[in-house]
C-alpha cells in the first residue's frame, strides 16, 4: 500500500503564486536565484520551483536584491518569481 507524504509550507511561503510584476527581475544559477526589485514600492516575493519546492517570502524595497536557493545540481529550474501575501503591520 502505497502512502501520501504530505509536505507542509513553512511560515511564510507563497500561498498566492500571483506573478510578480515586471519591475521584479530574476537571475538565476546552480546556487543562487538573485531577485531584484526595480519598482517604486517594496515586492514581497518568492521564487516557484518546476518541483513545487517552497521557499519563504522576502521582502524587497525599491532597489534590493534578495537572494533564494538556486537550481541546485538535480536541475530543479526556476519557474519565476511569485508575490506573497501582505504581512500584518
Amino acid at each position: 500500500m502505497a502512502a501520501c507524504l504530505l509536505q507542509a509550507a513553512p511560515a511564510g511561503a507563497a500561498t498566492t503564486g500571483a506573478a510578480a510584476p515586471s519591475c521584479v527581475q530574476h537571475s538565476t544559477s546552480w546556487r543562487y536565484t538573485f531577485v531584484t526589485n526595480t519598482c517604486d514600492s517594496s515586492q514581497r516575493v518568492t521564487v516557484e520551483y518546476r518541483d513545487g519546492s517552497t521557499v519563504p517570502c522576502r521582502t524587497a524595497s525599491p532597489g534590493d536584491t534578495v537572494t533564494f536557493p538556486g537550481y541546485g545540481t538535480g536541475d530543479n529550474a526556476v519557474l519565476g518569481v511569485a508575490l506573497c501575501p501582505a504581512t500584518a503591520p
